[in-house]
C-alpha cells in the first residue's frame, strides 16, 4: 500500500512539474492599440496588420536596426546594373506549417496572388517571375524599383502558403493561416486575441537574431486591449507579461513598479490631425492652414507626453531623408498666421470666442478613438483650436471601429497615428485611389498625383527616389491635408520576473528578431 501511494505521489508530482514547465514557457503580450480590431492576419488582404502576422509568416529579406538589409528566406540576391532584374537565391529545407515545401515555385505563386491585392503596389514593378531552379528565382522588372528590398522586408510582403490561401479564400488569416514562421496560428478572435504556438521545426530565423529557431517561447497570446491604462493594470497585476506599446504619459507609472521595465527605442510613429479637404469649411485652404497652425506641438509634447519624444513638423519620421523638406513647407504653431487667415476667409471672431460667417458658427467635428492617450490629446487640440476661434466637438469611436467610420468620408478633423519607417506612407495616406481609409483627408490633388506617380514609379535608383519623394512630401504639406503633431519614442514595458529580454535587438522594432531571442523565466 505504501509503495503504491509512493508511486502515485511521484507520478502526480512529475505530471505537475511537466504542467508547470509548460506554463512557464507561455507568455501573454498586449498588442499596440493601433492593432486593435484588425479583421485578418492575411498580409495580402489587410490594410492594417497585427504582430501575429510577422510571427506566422517570414519574409524574403530582413531589416536591421540601422535599416540595412539582410538575408532571411532569401540567402542572397543580385540586382542587374540597370535595375531591370533581381535574382534571389532561396534557403533550402524550409517548410510551411502545413508541410508544403518553400521553393521558387511558391514565390511565383505567392506573387501572382499578391498582384491582385490591397497592397499590390509593393510588387507592381515586377513584370515577370522566372523560376530558374527550385532555389533560384528571377524577378524581371517592368521598371527599376529602388525600394524593392524594403518592400520584401515589410510585413505586408510576408510569404504565405499559396495553395491553402487559394482554397480558404477570405478565411485564410482568420480561421487558418499557414506560413513558414516561428509560430503557428492556434486561434484568432477578432478584437480580442491571437493565440500562437511554437513551430518546433523552425530553424531558419533571420540572422539578425541570435536564436534562429525554434523560439524559446512555447505559446504566445497576443491580447487586444484598447485602453492603455487597463493594459498597464494587467501588467502590474500579472495578467500579462509585456506591453508592445506604452504611451509616454504612462512610462513613469511603469517605472514605479520594481518588477517592471520600460525599454525604449527610436520611434516609427507620427501622431497627426487629418483634415478632410472636401468638407466645408476645410475645402478652403486658408481654413485648413489656420487649423494646422493652431496646433501647438511644443505644448503637446510637454503637457501630454511629459517631454518624451519629439515634435513633428512634417508627415514623416525625422530619421527619413525624405522628411528634409523646405523650411516653408514645415508646419509649425503660428497663432497669428492662423487668426489672419481666418479673418481673410471671412470668419469673424464672436464675443463668445467662436468665429462665425454669414450667421453660422465655425463649429466642426473632431473624431478620435477610445483609448486614453487619444482622448487626452484630442482635448488639448480642442482647446488649441478654440484659441483661434474654431469650436471642435469631440466624437469618440471604439478603437476597433474607427477605421470603418473613416470610410464614410464624413469626418472633418481627426486625431490619429501611424507606424511606418518608409516614405511611401505619404502615398498610402494621400493617394487619390484610397479615399476614406487610409486617405482620411480625402485628398485628391492633380499636382500631388503627378508627383506621387514620379515618386512611386519614376526613380532609377535610391538617390532619385529620395529626391522625388521629398518633392512630393513637400507639396502635400503645402496643401494642409493634415497637421503634424508628435513623434513618440518606441516603448515597451515588461515584467522582468517573467521575461528575459535580449541584450541587443538588431531590428527596427520589437518583432520577430526580438521575440526569437526572448525567454520566459521558469
Amino acid at each position: 500500500m505504501t509503495f503504491l501511494f509512493r508511486k502515485t505521489f511521484i507520478a502526480a508530482s512529475l505530471s505537475f512539474a511537466a504542467i508547470s514547465a509548460a506554463q512557464a514557457q507561455e507568455a501573454v503580450f498586449v498588442a499596440p492599440n493601433s492593432e486593435v480590431g484588425i479583421p485578418t492576419l492575411d498580409p495580402i488582404r489587410a490594410n492594417n496588420l497585427g504582430r501575429g502576422t510577422v510571427l506566422i509568416f517570414d519574409r524574403l529579406v530582413s531589416q536591421a536596426a540601422d535599416l540595412s538589409y539582410h538575408p532571411w528566406l532569401a540567402e542572397s540576391w543580385e540586382e542587374a546594373p540597370d535595375g531591370m532584374a533581381w535574382t534571389f537565391h532561396l534557403k533550402k529545407g524550409v517548410t510551411f506549417h502545413n508541410g508544403k515545401p518553400f521553393d521558387a515555385e511558391v514565390v511565383k505563386a505567392w506573387l501572382e496572388q499578391f498582384k491582385a491585392a490591397e497592397n499590390a503596389y509593393m510588387s507592381e514593378a515586377i513584370a515577370e517571375v522566372q523560376v530558374i531552379d527550385d532555389a533560384t528565382v528571377k524577378f524581371v522588372m517592368a521598371r527599376p524599383e529602388p525600394n524593392l528590398l524594403y518592400n520584401l522586408s515589410s510585413s505586408y510582403m510576408s510569404v504565405i502558403e499559396p495553395e491553402s490561401r487559394a482554397a480558404l479564400g477570405e478565411n485564410f488569416g482568420v480561421t487558418e493561416a499557414y506560413g513558414t514562421g516561428p509560430f503557428k496560428l492556434e486561434s484568432f478572435t477578432i478584437g480580442q486575441e491571437t493565440v500562437l504556438v511554437r513551430n518546433d521545426d523552425y530553424k531558419w530565423g533571420p540572422p539578425l537574431a541570435k536564436n534562429v529557431g525554434p523560439a524559446k517561447i512555447a505559446k504566445l497570446t497576443l491580447r487586444e486591449i484598447a485602453e492603455d491604462s487597463t493594459a498597464l493594470l494587467e501588467l502590474k497585476t500579472g495578467g500579462v507579461d509585456l506591453l508592445l506599446s506604452v504611451p509616454a504619459d504612462l512610462t513613469t507609472e511603469v517605472e514605479k513598479s520594481t518588477n517592471l521595465v520600460v525599454l525604449t527605442r527610436p520611434g516609427e510613429d507620427v501622431y497627426y490631425m487629418p483634415i478632410n479637404v472636401t468638407k466645408a469649411p476645410f475645402d478652403d485652404i486658408r481654413v485648413r492652414e489656420a487649423a494646422a497652425k493652431a496646433i501647438n506641438q511644443e505644448e503637446i509634447l510637454a503637457s501630454v507626453f511629459d517631454g518624451v519624444g519629439l515634435v513633428a513638423d512634417t508627415f514623416l519620421i525625422s530619421a527619413l531623408p525624405e522628411s528634409h523638406v523646405s523650411d516653408s513647407a514645415r508646419i509649425h504653431y503660428d497663432p497669428d498666421r492662423a487668426n489672419t487667415l481666418l479673418d481673410e476667409a471671412g470668419w469673424q471672431m464672436g464675443e463668445n470666442g467662436v468665429r462665425a460667417k454669414d450667421g453660422a458658427p465655425l463649429k466642426v467635428s473632431l473624431w478620435t478613438q477610445s483609448d486614453s492617450i487619444f482622448r487626452r490629446l484630442s482635448e488639448v487640440i480642442q482647446a488649441q483650436l478654440k484659441a483661434v476661434g474654431i469650436e471642435a466637438e469631440i466624437t469618440t469611436f471604439d478603437s476597433s471601429m474607427i477605421r470603418d467610420q473613416y470610410k464614410t468620408g464624413n469626418q472633418q478633423l481627426a486625431v490619429r497615428s501611424y507606424n511606418w519607417d518608409n516614405a511611401d506612407i505619404v502615398d498610402w495616406f494621400f493617394g487619390a485611389d484610397r479615399l476614406g481609409y487610409p486617405n482620411v483627408s480625402m485628398f485628391n490633388d492633380p499636382k500631388a498625383e503627378e508627383l506621387r506617380a514620379k515618386a512611386m514609379t519614376g526613380s532609377k535608383n535610391m538617390e532619385e527616389r529620395v529626391a522625388h519623394f521629398t518633392t512630393y512630401h513637400d507639396y502635400v504639406l503645402t496643401q494642409f491635408p493634415m497637421a503634424p503633431i508628435y513623434q513618440p519614442v518606441q516603448a515597451v514595458a515588461y515584467n522582468k520576473d517573467r521575461l528575459l529580454m535580449p541584450e541587443e535587438i538588431n531590428a527596427p522594432g520589437i518583432s520577430t528578431v526580438a521575440i526569437m531571442d526572448m525567454e520566459v523565466k521558469e
